[in-house]
């Protein structure tokens, strides 16, 4: 049977990869053994996905990135062009520390901007935004936005993509959306969803 995505004809595909409906890989492009990626993902030019790296659905992986193996992308994540991952906290020319990798888990719907690098080990919640050229070194909540070096968080943001702004008491609704969230004990919950005519 013919696949059902498209590779381009300069990108490699390994042995025992599984590959979604839809799927898009393209220029110079490397997918390692035993990849799992979802339906309706667009793999850009010069990304290597490593062994055993998982990606869900509608994953969005722009030029000139590594995704290494340990890392768990849920559907719908955004990776920006250049972004980096680790796999070893303590990497040493000398000292082979193959098979000790950390695990790092992106949660569904969040973006990861143009050249930030995530420090293994670390998770990004669900809906969070790492602004371009952050270094992350812990983990980040769901809907955060966090920038800088080390990355720090300094507000909140939509499943839409907008700041968040909240009131006194603890509300604030989306620009585009119109959906509402909450947010109390600083963790936020969307408590009202507004379905918009396409």
């Amino acid at each position: 049977m013919e696949p059902n995505y498209f590779v381009h004809r300069t990108a490699e595909i390994d042995e025992r990869c599984t590959i979604g409906n839809d799927t898009k890989i393209w220029h110079f492009s490397h997918i390692m053994t035993d990849c799992i990626i979802g339906d309706h993902c667009n793999i850009g030019q010069n990304v290597v996905i490593s062994p055993k790296v998982i990606l869900g659905n509608n994953v969005k992986i722009q030029n000139n990135v590594s995704v290494y193996t340990g890392v768990i992308c849920d559907d719908d994540v955004f990776l920006g062009p250049s972004c980096v991952f680790t796999n070893v906290i303590n990497p040493r020319s000398s000292v082979n520390r193959r098979g000790q990798y950390s695990k790092t888990h992106i949660g569904k719907g969040a973006t990861i901007g143009a050249n930030a690098t995530i420090i293994c080990g670390n998770n990004i919640g669900t809906y969070a935004f790492v602004g371009a050229g952050a270094v992350v070194t812990k983990d980040v909540k769901p809907y955060a936005l966090v920038v800088g070096n080390p990355a720090k968080q300094i507000g909140w943001m939509s499943e839409y993509g907008h700041r968040l702004e909240f009131n006194l008491e603890g509300i604030a609704t989306c620009s585009e959306s119109e959906e509402i969230y909450n947010l109390k004990d600083q963790q936020v919950f969307k408590t009202y969803f507004v379905k918009k005519e396409v």
